[in-house]
């Protein structure tokens, strides 16, 4: 880094809200014993100083905010440029969804590929600003994997602990880098006693996770970086899939302190989704309670979601969720997997199965009303995937085009290939789509041509729907109700009355709420009725099917 700076940083208690001069070394607090303890900055002497105003002329990267992380001197700063990751706009998934601002905060785009790069870098930094040359981390692989890249930089011994659970790529990735890798047969919290055990036996350094200052310090970047891409102001609400709790407890964070500087008007609601297997916080939160029952024996394939005992960091959530607003929802692994294809079909993102467990919910808040169609949402897209891809794809995920045997020659006889190809035909449904929402036509457009053999045909209003129909005789028709000129109700009623054509399914997709005398009108006359910001792509395509058999 290009500065060079001391600064004053005090710890308060969670608990008791005691205060102290922090030296990189405090686990407790003296006075009640509680082992989260939080980061506080003079924000007076920034908001004079224009903070905000340097920003702009500083590099890309989390360490741009770095008056407001816990390292005393920035030359021990050990950064790959994580940080400043992209916002992208979820159009697709937010036509389908009925969303209009629905955020991806692009945490793939780390040095290593997951929002853990941020809390590697500043507890790495912590670590060599304290002189630390070997330490001790528990994970379910994105920990492990980003510690043990950092630590390879900063030249510190890394001894990660991984539960059995953990894909073996992550496993080999974290090596790669030189830790050493202890595979531990159990649960993630017997991992976590194991690698604590370890520690304490050697007088190692033992990263506590959430309870880790620079943990909750790191995560907090996330909320400055989504309030300045928004123009300096907070979000309705941040999602994020959690194991541990400490994402949603850093952003929280976050906005507290944009709000003392002056930079935002509130604290989003906090969403947060954990596996159906293993989902303590949100059995807790549904039933009123503070306090988590432990789930002693995760059922997930999902492992960096299989964190059983939450401990006091979800007291903490339950708490700011109370205080800002907030809900909670559980998706199984396989609503997580198909959310993960959907994800990647509809709007190009692939990402890791924590991620598509927070989509899966998602998708639970929406249908709820829980979320309503101006709010501005960001999700936490927390990493890349992983090789999971057998979950979703299973093992035909492709076809199979055997030209090994026509001709020798480099360019391959145009017969022998088309008669190869012939071998992949299947039968091509045609599908009229009649919506004068372009975006809207195209996703189910996409959404089809996606998930096999349709031939998908657009029409912009009921008129030239009609004219499109009576063309092609399409094998079933999808139709908005609410179109300039002739609406759905009109083509629906022309449709039936035509002999030639009252046999061709319709499916009607619409954001409408019908009347009981708008339903008793479609009665008899359609096959399927969906509401638009209520569907996904499975339901759609279902329909289809049903329509066709």
């Amino acid at each position: 880094m290009s500065f060079t700076t001391t600064k004053h940083i005090e710890l308060c208690c969670t608990n008791c809200g005691h205060r102290m001069v922090y030296e990189g070394r405090q686990t407790t607090c003296p006075r009640c014993g509680e082992t989260i303890l939080e980061a506080c900055y003079d924000l007076e002497m920034l908001r004079q100083t224009n903070w905000v105003d340097q920003l702009a002329t500083r590099k890309l990267g989390m360490w741009r905010y770095h008056e407001l992380l816990p390292i005393l001197n920035t030359e021990h700063i050990m950064t790959m440029g994580e940080g400043s990751t992209p916002m992208l706009k979820a159009q697709n998934l937010g036509v389908m969804l009925g969303l209009k601002n629905l955020y991806i905060k692009d945490e793939r785009q780390g040095p290593t590929g997951s929002f853990k790069d941020r809390q590697a870098s500043v507890a790495i930094s912590v670590l060599r600003e304290l002189n630390i040359s070997e330490a001790v981390v528990a994970s379910t692989g994105n920990v492990a994997i980003a510690y043990a890249a950092y630590a390879a930089r900063a030249g510190i011994k890394l001894w990660a602990f991984l539960t059995s659970q953990v894909p073996g790529e992550k496993m080999r990735e974290a090596a790669l880098y030189g830790a050493e890798v202890i595979k531990v047969t159990g649960t993630y919290d017997a991992t976590k006693a194991v690698a604590a055990r370890f520690a304490q036996s050697k007088n190692l350094f033992l990263d506590r996770g959430v309870k880790t200052i620079a943990a909750i310090e790191s995560m907090k970047t996330m909320a400055y970086e989504i309030a300045e891409d928004l123009g300096w102001r907070a979000p309705d609400w941040f999602i994020q899939g959690v194991s541990g709790g400490m994402g949603p407890i850093g952003v929280a964070k976050g906005f507290q302190e944009l709000i003392e500087l002056g930079l935002a008007d509130k604290v989003p609601s906090i969403g947060i989704v954990q596996s159906e297997g293993c989902a303590p916080m949100i059995h807790a939160f549904k039933a009123g309670q503070r306090i988590a029952v432990p789930v002693e024996n995760p059922q997930t394939l999902i492992a960096t979601l299989s964190t059983g005992r939450p401990g006091r960091a979800y007291e903490i959530l339950w708490s700011l969720m109370q205080e800002y607003g907030g809900t909670a929802e559980t998706a199984s692994d396989e609503e997580a997997f198909e959310a993960m294809r959907l994800l990647a079909r509809v709007d190009g993102l692939s990402v890791e199965p924590a991620t598509a467990v927070a989509f899966a919910g998602l998708f639970k808040m929406v249908r709820s009303g829980m979320l309503k169609p101006d709010d501005v949402v960001v999700i936490n897209c927390s990493g890349h995937t992983l090789p999971v891809e057998k979950h979703i794809l299973g093992d035909q995920w492709a076809r199979q085009v055997d030209v090994s045997k026509v001709g020798q020659t480099i360019s391959l006889p145009e017969e022998g290939l088309l008669s190869a190809l012939e071998q992949v035909d299947t039968t091509v449904r045609r599908v009229v789509v009649i919506e004068d929402k372009l975006d809207a036509a195209r996703l189910i457009s996409r959404i089809l041509q996606t998930r096999g053999q349709y031939r998908v045909e657009i029409a912009a209003d009921g008129m030239s729907g009609l004219e499109l129909v009576r063309e092609t005789r399409p094998d079933v028709i999808i139709t908005d109700l609410m179109m300039p000129g002739m609406d759905g109700f009109q083509v629906i009623d022309i449709l039936k009355s035509d002999e030639t054509l009252s046999q061709i399914p319709i499916i009607v997709l619409t954001a409408k709420e019908l009347t009981p005398r708008e339903r008793e009108r479609l009665s008899n006359q359609i096959d399927a009725l969906l509401q638009k910001g209520g569907f996904v792509d499975e339901e759609l395509l279902q329909s289809i099917i049903k329509t066709l058999q």
